[in-house]
């Protein structure tokens, strides 16, 4: 059931909590921010960051813009403030501002559920199914946990994705807590989209990227690799001690949770509709009393506090709602393949900050953030990057005494081999949402393929694997199951911690739906005066049995049909010298021949 009183109390909380922070009054932020380039310089270097860029505005003008190092180590080109960044999860703000326009234009509420906007909605719990409303979808309370191998580099259109949701097994009860999820981002666009007659991209390009003048901004990485000015994504290689680049990663059927490529000439425009409550160039884009939700925390994150100057934190609807130094502050961080990005706002001290960067995993921006405040505000600097730094090296200093000990190993059963030839391993498995593995067999060894990324699976014990490279399964155990009658027919592995392990069941090969081939199985058999009449519909074998309801005949290996819905019941057909002459009934109770009868 909705939750109006808890949620109106939130609200009431915030608001009475922002009323009482004093606005600061930054008298000249230009000058403030006059000597910052050494500042983050340093962080570059010392977090290996080849390139970035930074725009800073106070209200409605920019008052800091510029880019810094290399948006191509390659080829030597530096970034500007036009350089083309993927923004990663900062995406996600543009999608519920997409969602408050739809509101405004009285086709969306919030607090109504999904459903009632698209009817084949369906989650794994009935209730999250029944109440699921476009809130949830955003707040990241959904009981799901990231599911992020279900999508990661995978084919899957948005749409079959949506369909798939209710595949994907929660780990928390729907609205207890907050558990980060793409896929319930991605949903919300499909929303946007359906509820809109086109696209998300079609509805943010014509209501936000062009009110806004964000006319560099695209939705797809295929797009930036022909940009004029776009950056080259980096990872840093602690072992060898150096940048590598990485090739666009295309995630456009997640697109609403982070597809979005920008630059922080373009982002300045999104900070100013932000911070000038909804407004930009004279137009209300949004209402302000949409926008304001935008920034009202509606889910608490229960994790402790780290350090004072931050000591709570909750989630908006696409902000993270995290005071800093008693100053109220929305922020959201963005991280794919190669990039990094940090979108953080103060609308009571009407101030925005954007730090792109071509590389991943550093947290880098969210220093260069913290660095621009306390100078905006006029506070004592904190050196959060020297502490990170101090803390890495204390964590580095750690791991290598536990190596120097001995560490345990992992229990592994020595001496062990797998049960069957390598070969009876391989084909491929399926799970109804994460969809197909498949494994082969290559220069003697196993290799398994998942979205495209594929790892070798080296023996570790009995029937268990380990994925030894790419990004998806490195090092996890992939476990294959055998049936009754031996045959390996499913595999397992533990691509989402917190639920059960991910089993993907074996797929017949393609041959078997193939209507020429199963017409060789159509006629009559007979055992005694019994007759079972066997017929082809389409690419589906059905079975008459006298008295008996007509089975459907389910492809599982060779000339074996499993009959759909009985545990046990098998049909296997015989051939002898290229022609079908038998068909044998397996059941629990013992197997049966009946003999074709030749017209």
């Amino acid at each position: 059931m909705r939750q109006p009183l808890k949620r109106i109390s939130l609200i009431a909380i915030c608001l009475l909590l922002t009323a009482t922070i004093a606005h600061a009054q930054v008298s000249d932020p230009e000058r403030a921010l006059r000597r910052i380039d050494g500042f983050i310089e340093q962080i570059m270097t010392d977090w290996h960051v080849p390139g970035l860029a930074v725009t800073v505005v106070k209200d409605s003008l920019v008052v800091f813009s510029r880019g810094y190092g290399l948006r191509d180590t390659e080829s030597g080109q530096e970034v500007t403030p036009r350089t083309l960044f993927a923004i990663g999860s900062t995406s996600k703000a543009f999608t519920t501002v997409a969602m408050g326009m739809l509101i405004d234009d009285g086709m969306l509420d919030w607090d109504e559920p999904v459903r009632t906007y698209l009817p084949t909605f369906r989650m794994w719990d009935t209730f999250a199914t029944e109440r699921m409303t476009p809130r949830d979808l955003v707040t990241h309370r959904s009981g799901l946990p990231r599911h992020d191998a279900m999508w990661y580099n995978s084919p899957l259109t948005r749409k079959e994705i949506f369909d798939r949701l209710q595949y994907l097994e929660p780990s928390e009860d729907f609205r207890t807590t907050f558990q980060y999820q793409n896929i319930m981002l991605m949903t919300a666009g499909y929303l946007v989209g359906q509820m809109s007659g086109g696209s998300w991209e079609a509805f943010v390009q014509r209501r936000i990227f062009d009110p806004l003048g964000m006319t560099r901004s695209i939705f797809s990485v295929t797009m930036m690799a022909q940009a004029d000015d776009a950056a080259t994504g980096y990872r840093w290689d602690d072992d060898e001690e150096e940048l590598v680049s990485m090739p666009y990663r295309n995630i456009d059927t997640i697109g609403p949770a982070g597809s979005i490529n920008s630059s922080v000439e373009d982002m300045a425009n999104w900070l100013m509709l932000h911070l000038n409550k909804g407004k930009f160039g004279g137009e209300q884009l949004i209402s302000e009393s949409q926008l304001r939700q935008m920034h009202t925390p509606y889910m608490a994150i229960s994790s402790p506090a780290s350090t004072p100057e931050m000591p709570t934190s909750a989630y908006g609807l696409a902000w993270f709602v995290q005071p800093y130094r008693g100053h109220f502050r929305v922020q959201h961080g963005g991280g794919i393949d190669g990039f990094t990005a940090r979108v953080s706002l103060m609308p009571i001290d009407g101030i925005g900050i954007v730090v792109l960067t071509n590389l991943s995993g550093t947290p880098a921006p969210s220093f260069i953030e913290f660095g621009i405040i306390d100078r905006l505000l006029d506070l004592d600097t904190i050196d959060w990057s020297g502490k990170a730094i101090e803390a890495r090296e204390k964590a580095e200093q750690e791991k290598k005494e536990k190596e120097e000990e001995g560490k345990e190993e992992e229990e592994r059963v020595e001496g062990t081999h797998p049960s069957h030839d390598l070969e009876a391993y391989t084909g491929t498995y399926e799970h109804p949402g994460y969809g197909r593995a498949t494994v082969e067999l290559k220069d003697g060894a196993l290799k398994i393929n998942y979205n495209d990324l594929s790892s070798t699976l080296e023996h570790w014990h009995y029937e268990i694997f380990q994925a030894t490279d790419e990004l998806v399964m490195e090092n996890m155990k992939v476990t294959f199951i055998t049936n009754v009658k031996g045959d390996v027919e499913e595999l397992s592995v533990p691509l989402q911690p917190g639920v059960s392990e991910i089993v993907f069941k074996r797929v017949p090969e393609v041959s078997m739906s193939d209507p020429e081939f199963l017409s060789q199985f159509v006629g009559s058999y007979a055992m005694g005066e019994a007759i079972v009449t066997v017929t082809l519909q389409g690419d589906v074998l059905k079975m008459e049995v006298p008295g008996q309801p007509v089975y459907t005949l389910e492809p599982y290996k060779d000339t074996e049909f499993r009959l759909k819905g009985l545990v046990g019941f098998s049909a296997v057909f015989v051939l002898e010298g290229g022609r079908v002459t038998a068909l044998k009934s397996v059941q629990p109770n013992g197997t049966f021949t009946l003999k074709r009868i030749e017209k």
